[in-house]
């Protein structure tokens, strides 16, 4: 085993900690990781939650990782149980840091995934990252509350903050929107029920987000916050005509009154210029080829 290139992630086995495993382990790394949920597909893998401080001691003291990139989180918004978010993205977060603070001479980076959840829905426009939060439920407050937290870290352990934008690929749960859409298409459905058409955001494919995850492993200083972004707009129009033009496929677009948030703001997107600063020449791949992926291997 190389020695120097071993990455802890926790969330392994979901959405994002699958893409960024091949990421890293194409780059020469050793992914070890940690989740809620058994999963043998996985190697160098351990269940573990993160509210069990002394498995979490166990689990660092065995790895001894030099990069830590910490994705385990309640992500979906719209999740039950409101406590959750508290419990897991703050409490969660907070004992894998005190895990790792006794091994900080050997850690070069440790990641934590936020969210552009904390900007809110109140704020129009490209968002920076001087943008004042203004979190509007309680997986963006619970993600603003680990930001803070956190900080109070930043002397102890070498630590980054990303907060991305909307971001989707193959394998992403059918509750977020993007999976829902092309689910639908391969699926050659009459039609779909969606909310506001005209909404504008941000879109960036999680192998492009995977690579700047790495990539802030390697070169941001510790202490950063920084957004993870395309800062290019597309509209859900845009999205239903690109697979439909991928696909071949044409249905109704119902608008569900239901689905439609009030004083939702129109256009909102992320401004990646210090992501840039930090790593280098970086741009998200293009939507219609994110589409076209996933429509061509479906669900993962």
């Amino acid at each position: 085993m190389e020695t120097g290139k071993r990455v802890l992630v926790t969330g392994l086995s979901g959405f994002t900690g699958k893409h960024l495993s091949a990421e890293l382990e194409r780059h020469g790394y050793v992914v070890y990781g940690i989740g809620s949920y058994p999963d043998a597909s996985l190697v160098h893998y351990r269940q573990v939650d993160l509210e069990d401080m002394e498995a979490l001691k166990a689990v660092v003291r065995e790895i001894r990782p030099n990069y830590v990139v910490h994705l385990a989180a309640i992500a979906f918004v719209g999740h039950s149980d409101a406590n959750a978010f508290y419990r897991v993205n703050v409490i969660g977060t907070r004992n894998l840091l005190e895990a790792l603070a006794p091994y900080r001479d050997t850690l070069h980076r440790v990641l934590l995934a936020s969210s552009a959840n904390i900007y809110g829905n109140a704020t129009e426009g490209c968002i920076d990252e001087a943008t004042l939060p203004n979190p509007a439920n309680d997986y963006a407050v619970s993600k603003l509350a680990m930001e803070y937290m956190a900080r109070l870290w930043f002397a102890r352990l070498p630590i980054v903050i990303t907060r991305p934008f909307n971001y989707t690929g193959v394998g992403q749960a059918e509750n977020f929107l993007l999976p829902k859409i092309i689910a639908y298409f391969r699926a050659k459905a009459p039609r779909i029920e969606l909310g506001n058409l005209d909404v504008q955001r941000d879109f960036s494919d999680v192998r492009s987000v995977v690579s700047a995850y790495r990539k802030l492993l390697e070169a941001a200083p510790s202490g950063e916050t920084v957004n993870v972004c395309s800062g290019r707009l597309y509209s859900l129009r845009d999205a239903l005509a690109l697979a439909q033009q991928l696909s071949g496929h044409s249905l109704e677009v119902r608008v569900n009154p239901e689905f439609v948030r009030a004083n939702e703001v129109k256009t909102l997107y992320g401004d990646p210029a210090r992501l840039r600063r930090l790593i280098g020449e970086w741009s998200s791949i293009e939507l219609r080829d994110t589409l076209a992926w996933m429509l061509e291997q479906g669900p993962a």
